[in-house]
């Protein structure tokens, strides 16, 4: 059983993970577009790094998605084929006065 639970995704855990990240790197930031790309390239790479010490049987894929907060809508969704029972995503918002970002991971067993 231990065994079992060792290849699942841990979804409280990454969600912890990404929420880390997030606040982070973005906490005291205030949105500036030349700024994005590093952010979300930090952002992804940090997420990536802390699953990887995990040392868990799966392939991740990481993105950010940073937008100025200036009253336009973002809607995103996402949907994989896969091993329901070992395979996982998550996805978690985040905000601050000047910005919005989500964060994503999904993690293929292998």
């Amino acid at each position: 059983m231990a065994d079992e639970l060792e290849k699942k995704f841990d979804y409280d855990q990454t969600t912890k993970i990404i929420e880390d990240e997030l606040k982070d790197l973005l906490g005291n930031e205030v949105y500036e577009s030349k700024n994005v790309h590093n952010w979300s390239s930090q952002i992804v790479e940090r997420v990536l790094k802390k699953l990887h010490k995990q040392n868990k049987p799966f392939k991740y894929i990481v993105t950010c998605v940073i937008m100025q907060k200036n009253g336009a809508g973002l809607h995103t969704a996402s949907t994989c084929y896969w091993d329901t029972k070992l395979d996982g995503s998550c996805s978690r918002p985040w905000s601050n006065n000047t910005m919005h970002a989500i964060c994503s991971v999904f993690a293929v067993h292998i």
